[in-house]
């Protein structure tokens, strides 16, 4: 009987209650996963998934019959306190989400916390991460790096975390939405300068996978223009940059003469008939710049 197995067996002695099975699953091509992750998945007396309707597809591919019903962000304290409750009984658990790695930009972290905080075991089950693939696919220095998962909105809070990124050296790792990759380019080549290097990586591990790389104002100017699939699920990495670059790169983007020079090409756009609004948003996107700034006359 190999460890998994013999763990699983163990489950239901009640003793210290069962082992909380944090379990990765592959993030889009379904030959992604471990074997150590299906024969966990095929021992254990239950699993919790994020959607019971895409896990059903990993557990029909490999065969796997294990119960499972459903625990997401909006499952509610109920279904928390009812998997507490089942590993306290000794049971073991297994938690899966949609794609990758629970906990990361996925729901589960509070039912850890709690089992932990109850002197619970968690066991990690490595394996798909979109910020691993992202980091090495990047073609990138990325020796360094931080991940922040998804930025905040909009607001104050949006500037505060760019304004981090941009005065850090290390690599930075960035999930988005397809909607929103235009403007979160935008204000990234703003905050961190226009010439730093950036991956926009797509649909890693999915037959439409891409990866397209560049300064980041070039990224900005080709989404704005469609020229980038605006498409599926969507990771950025920024270069890592020494402080004397990242502190160089920001100070020649934010120079007067660079906002003086983007002020009379968007003033050229407007007298050839382009509207102000989209003429700003484009100097801005293309060179690095706030668009707010911009906006203000000299």
């Amino acid at each position: 009987m190999t460890n998994a197995s013999t763990q699983a067996a163990t489950a239901g002695s009640g003793v210290a209650g069962g082992r909380l099975f944090i379990v990765a699953t592959p993030i889009g091509n379904l030959g992604d996963v471990t074997f150590r992750a299906i024969e966990v998945l095929k021992t254990v007396p239950l699993v919790a998934a994020e959607d019971t309707r895409l896990t059903r597809r990993l557990f029909a591919r490999y065969e796997i019959a294990t119960r499972m019903l459903s625990y997401h962000a909006r499952s509610g304290p109920r279904r928390q306190l009812e998997l507490l409750e089942h590993l306290r009984s000794g049971w073991d658990l297994a938690l899966v989400t949609d794609a990758g790695t629970p906990l990361i930009s996925d729901p589960g972290g509070e039912l850890a916390a709690a089992w932990a905080a109850d002197g619970g075991v968690v066991v990690p089950i490595p394996g798909a991460s979109a910020v691993l693939a992202a980091l090495v696919a990047s073609g990138l220095a990325v020796t360094r790096w931080t991940f922040e998962g998804f930025l905040p909105r909009r607001g104050r809070e949006r500037r505060e975390r760019l304004a981090r990124i941009a005065a850090d050296e290390r690599a930075c790792v960035i999930y988005e939405a397809p909607s929103r990759v235009p403007d979160t380019l935008a204000d990234l080549a703003a905050a961190a300068g226009p010439e730093r290097q950036a991956a926009v990586c797509r649909e890693l591990t999915k037959l439409h996978e891409e990866v397209v790389r560049g300064p980041l104002a070039e990224m900005a100017r080709r989404a704005a223009a469609d020229e980038l699939t605006l498409r599926g699920e969507f990771v950025i990495v920024l270069e890592a940059v020494t402080a004397g670059e990242a502190t160089a790169r920001l100070a020649a983007a934010k120079s007067p003469t660079a906002m003086a020079d983007a002020r009379v090409e968007v003033a050229r756009m407007v007298a050839g008939g382009e509207k102000r609004s989209d003429a700003v948003r484009r100097v801005a996107s293309a060179n690095g710049l706030d668009r707010r700034e911009l906006y203000r006359p000299d």
